[in-house]
């Protein structure tokens, strides 16, 4: 399939989820094709369909004057943290067209980020049960996602240059005994967003157009 890129910039959360929810009919009635977002966001905490209370640090008083803000969200997961300097990806994709398969699916995401992680030179791997791309037990990228009538929403957040501490104040993915990093934390020099866009792209193309890593 090819890649449809929809590139939203630096956007709120909640106003993102609407584009996303708009796009995802659009593609369900045949009326647009398959499309990646890409998209940073304002610092924002997400809690998943499994959420965990325990798994947010602070009270809502202290996230406030932290500046990050709280948004329930209908992806699968539990607690994650968006902001500057990640690169959040939201494939809005005919699975019909990629295989009726949710497994193969958030493997098929996986893989996107492995692929990138290799373009970097870095070994990046799958850290079952735990869902994600991992760098040795550091998490690198995190995916939740929802699928309506086998339309995609919702996806991948890939720490670029991100400032990881905020990740401290909450248990990331609900995940306590191993840490978070970044594309800037592992390779000792600044990868941004707009750096790691093409090779993000291009590992979306080699996995949904059936090409293979080297």
């Amino acid at each position: 399939m090819e890649i449809n890129v929809l590139d939203l910039g630096r956007m709120a959360y909640a106003p993102c989820v609407e584009v996303q929810r708009g796009l995802v009919e659009d593609v369900i009635k045949g009326d647009k094709p398959s499309t990646l977002i890409f998209v940073e966001h304002d610092p924002v905490i997400t809690l998943g369909a499994n959420y965990h209370e325990e798994n947010l640090l602070l009270t809502a008083k202290k996230y406030k004057a932290k500046g990050i803000e709280i948004s329930n969200t209908d992806r699968g997961g539990d607690v994650t943290f968006h902001g500057p300097g990640q690169l959040v990806m939201y494939p809005i994709f005919n699975l019909a067209e990629a295989g009726k398969d949710l497994h193969k699916w958030l493997r098929d995401l996986e893989e996107t980020m492995l692929l990138t992680l290799y373009a970097y030179g870095l070994d990046g791997q799958r850290f079952p049960p735990n869902t994600g791309a991992w760098v040795e037990n550091r998490k690198i990228a995190a995916i939740g996602i929802k699928v309506k009538k086998w339309v995609s929403m919702h996806g991948i957040a890939l720490n670029c240059d991100i400032d990881l501490a905020p990740f401290k104040s909450i248990v990331p993915c609900g995940i306590k005994d191993f840490g978070v990093t970044s594309l800037t934390e592992e390779l000792g020099l600044q990868i941004t967003i707009e750096d790691a866009k093409p090779i993000v792209k291009h590992a979306f193309q080699q996995v949904f157009q059936d090409k293979k890593r080297p």
